[in-house]
């Protein structure tokens, strides 16, 4: 059995296993979710790239689908929209709104952000 580590103050803490539940990521996008409201996934990761240093798209869509599962995210429609795309005729558009077990935080970059893009 494996002892628990000891941090610099001296106190015992327990070693546990797999990664944390929280992301700083994740809870960035639920703040912007809290400022702007339904949003999604593809408008969600360019005001996030625009307030926040860049991530990638694959990033964003991986915290969106586990925020899903934790509760801090939720899935308000999958909407079709029309159009002449590369692939077909069709693009699909899941919207994304917070969750009940999420906790968003007031920041003035993203009070600041949607001030400044509002006509």
């Amino acid at each position: 059995m494996n002892a628990p580590d000891k941090d610099n103050k001296g106190y015992q803490m327990k070693r546990t296993r797999g990664r944390p539940p929280e992301s700083l990521v994740r809870q960035r996008i639920i703040d912007i979710l809290f400022a702007h409201g339904p949003l999604h996934g593809y408008a969600l990761s360019a005001i996030y790239d625009d307030i926040f240093p860049p991530a990638s798209r694959r990033l964003i869509y991986y915290h969106l689908k586990k925020g899903v599962e934790l509760g801090e995210i939720e899935l308000k429609e999958i909407a079709t929209q029309s159009g002449d795309y590369s692939w077909g005729k069709a693009a699909e558009r899941v919207y994304y709104t917070m969750g009940k077990s999420a906790h968003p935080r007031i920041l003035k970059r993203v009070k600041n952000y949607k001030k400044q893009k509002k006509p």
